[in-house]
């Protein structure tokens, strides 16, 4: 089963009507309904051609993991991460100094991690 509530709010992110993504897709309006209502499944195909339409992970269409919006200048990017990673993130911002070092430059973060642990 997909996460109904994520497909409606990328399909009206990309200002697409039910019919329209249907179109798109090769179902029904009926179905894109049946989708977001969370009373229908889609095929392995659908979920693989909704993936491409939105540009987006499988796991986040099914609802195993979570989205961020990326800002850079005027594009915005859906960026999906496990759990587990959002997870790691809360742990790195209780120590404010690692925290602040990994994200000034992420790279010499990374670097100073791999020297201090070998």
């Amino acid at each position: 089963m997909i996460n109904g509530s994520r497909l409606k709010k990328l399909r009206k992110e990309k200002g697409l009507t039910q019919s329209e993504l249907g179109e798109m897709l090769g179902v029904g309006k009926s179905a894109i309904c049946c989708y977001e209502k969370e009373l229908r499944s889609p095929s392995s195909e659908t979920i693989m051609d909704l993936v491409n339409v939105f540009a987006v992970s499988a796991d986040y269409i099914l609802g195993t993991d979570e989205l961020g919006v990326v800002t850079i200048g005027k594009d915005k990017k859906h960026v999906s991460m496990t759990k587990e990673e959002i997870k790691f993130i809360e742990e790195l911002k209780k120590d404010k100094m690692v925290y602040d070092i990994l994200f000034e430059d992420p790279k010499r973060g990374a670097e100073l991690i791999k020297k201090k642990i070998g």
